[in-house]
């Protein structure tokens, strides 16, 4: 507790994009078309899935969530990354720092255990059909929901914590656009094997736990598909996951290179790619690879604006 009367750092600068000054006007205006656009889309999506009653199912109300922790994340990070573009100063206090640490950090790992449970979906969906309705009614899905956000409430405020109470009062030049643990760890003075040791612990229960999960459903999975005599409904089983599969593939590569690695391998620049791909890209194709190429959800997006045409009109 010594350590917190002894931070001499009372705010950071971000230098993520300090490269690319000639250029930052630039992207300015791409990551504020994206940012838009992946708004529109995922406000699209949850107000689809709401006002369409054929969309009222789990797999349907899981991707409505998983759509809302996407927008809070961007909107916790991009706006600041933007105003930052065009500013002089790109500061944000310390307290701040640890605002934006926490909330990222327990949107990210609530958005990692919820893909877990989209896996146990897809899993008693395809392998128990007969029950599904039983096994996942809407209970358990508001169960396994809350359960997600917990664990990811937990883990981010043990995370955050032991970060913020390391001393700093050496360099406040953050080589990143926004508070992740890894660039922020590199700026205390005291070094603590034992934090770097528990972080990691918790990017292996956040990481590596659900995707072994997710692991064991889809071989589960695969085994029932491929007893299924008909190719077209081995098609329909298999093309039910492989949006899921995608996003998996994708979220859980990113944040294992990111935080399941020795700190001594960190790269500022490496770092900052990586991040601007999942902070930024990620949640602008997840729509599209969930809902905007499946047939159902298209349909119930035709008929909610005839419907909300008609209403107008009225």
């Amino acid at each position: 507790m010594e350590w917190v009367n002894e931070t001499w750092v009372r705010e950071f600068v971000f230098l993520g994009f300090s490269a690319l000054a000639s250029l930052q006007r630039l992207l300015f205006m791409v990551f504020l078309l994206v940012y838009l656009f992946t708004l529109g889309t995922n406000a699209i999506i949850m107000s689809t899935i709401v006002l369409d009653r054929a969309l009222h199912t789990p797999m349907y109300f899981f991707l409505s969530v998983l759509s809302s922790f996407e927008t809070c994340y961007t909107f916790v990070i991009v706006p600041k990354m933007l105003v930052d573009l065009l500013a002089q100063k790109k500061t944000i206090s310390f307290l701040g720092c640890a605002i934006q640490m926490f909330t990222f950090l327990f949107l990210g790992c609530s958005h990692s255990f919820l893909l877990a449970a989209m896996g146990y979906d897809r899993y008693v969906a395809i392998c128990n059909p007969l029950r599904y309705t039983v096994l996942m009614g809407h209970g358990v899905c508001l169960g396994l929901v809350a359960a997600a956000c917990a664990c990811g409430f937990t883990v981010s405020l043990v995370a955050t914590s032991l970060v913020f109470h390391l001393p700093f009062h050496s360099s406040n030049q953050l080589h990143h656009f926004f508070c992740d643990i890894s660039p922020v760890l590199k700026l205390a003075s005291h070094q603590s094997r034992l934090i770097e040791l528990v972080i990691f612990m918790l990017g292996v229960l956040v990481l590596v736990i659900p995707l072994l999960l997710i692991l064991v459903s889809y071989v589960r999975i695969i085994s029932a598909i491929l007893k299924i005599p008909s190719s077209v409904g081995r098609y329909k089983a298999f093309s039910t996951c492989a949006s899921h599969l995608i996003v998996v593939t994708v979220h859980y590569g990113c944040a294992s290179f990111i935080y399941l690695r020795p700190k001594s391998n960190y790269s500022s620049s490496q770092d900052t790619l990586i991040s601007v791909f999942y902070t930024i890209l990620t949640p602008l194709f997840n729509p599209m690879i969930y809902s905007l190429r499946n047939k159902e959800f298209k349909s119930a997006l035709q008929r909610t604006m005839i419907t909300m045409m008609q209403n107008h009109f009225l």
